[in-house]
């Protein structure tokens, strides 16, 4: 039996087989360096591509890495509940497959976890001197957007609630993943949602970032979407859909390997 890892890093997947290679080695190298023991935890959400059969032909050269396979694409919200939902590590980390963060930002989100917070997220918004983020215009202008819809609707005090650089640590992680209910890109909001609701420390972090190309994101059709989730998490909340689990470890593993 392999001892508890210090860190779960959970990257959701579709079909990211050109891009996801250098993000994998890219983490496992800089964990190496570090001397430190992760878990890395690939789901793949029903790619049809050679998503999967990249991750396995990696998985024999680096034993931090596992796969877990969804028979069909669910969302990335979906795929990192099922990620987090089956880590073990003693935080949990999740990252975009594409690494536009880089993972050294790690270290900005842990200085965060060990002054208190339960729960450190990346932020594209907060100014900062030693960060830079090379956004299109267009997306900071819809981000903008949408971020006045979370503030009248949901969280309040976050500037970014849509980057996919957070730090957990992993009894919090398990509480909130185990309750959240949208599978799709709105899952971030209702996540931090249920962190404020039950009161958890959040501490948001400017981290570097950089747009790559290939974005899942429809950024006008995703947006309606978002905004119509932003109400059904109210109604959620309304009728106590968040105060007991709904989902145990291992309900949503289909198919794992490493």
């Amino acid at each position: 039996m392999r001892p508890q890892p210090a860190l779960s890093v959970v990257i959701p997947a579709y079909n990211e087989a050109s891009r996801l290679a250098p993000t994998i080695r890219e983490i496992v190298t800089y964990f190496r360096s570090c001397r430190r023991s992760i878990e890395l935890i690939v789901v793949d959400d029903g790619s049809c591509d050679g998503t999967s059969a990249l991750v396995s032909t990696l998985a024999a050269e680096y034993d931090e890495l596992r796969l877990i396979r969804l028979p069909q694409n669910r969302g990335k919200g979906y795929a990192v509940r099922s990620g987090v939902v089956n880590s073990s590590g003693q935080y949990v980390l999740f990252a975009d497959a594409d690494g536009s963060t880089p993972i050294a930002e790690i270290e900005r989100l842990e200085a965060a976890v060990r002054a208190g917070a339960e729960l450190a997220i990346g932020s594209r918004a907060l100014p900062s001197r030693e960060v830079q983020v090379k956004a299109k215009l267009y997306r900071r202008l819809i981000g903008r957007c949408f971020h006045g819809f979370v503030t009248l609707l949901t969280v309040r005090g976050i500037r970014d609630t849509q980057c996919g650089f957070k730090l957990f640590r992993t009894s919090v992680a398990h509480e909130l993943f185990s309750r959240s209910r949208l599978d799709r890109f709105t899952f971030d909001v209702e996540v931090l949602f249920m962190a404020q609701r039950f009161g958890h420390r959040i501490a948001e972090i400017p981290v570097n970032w950089v747009h790559k190309p290939g974005s899942r994101v429809n950024l006008a059709l995703d947006s309606l979407r978002m905004a119509r989730d932003l109400l059904r998490i109210r109604l959620y909340a309304l009728r106590g859909a968040y105060d007991a689990a709904q989902l145990a470890p291992w309900y949503a593993a289909v198919g794992q390997s490493g």
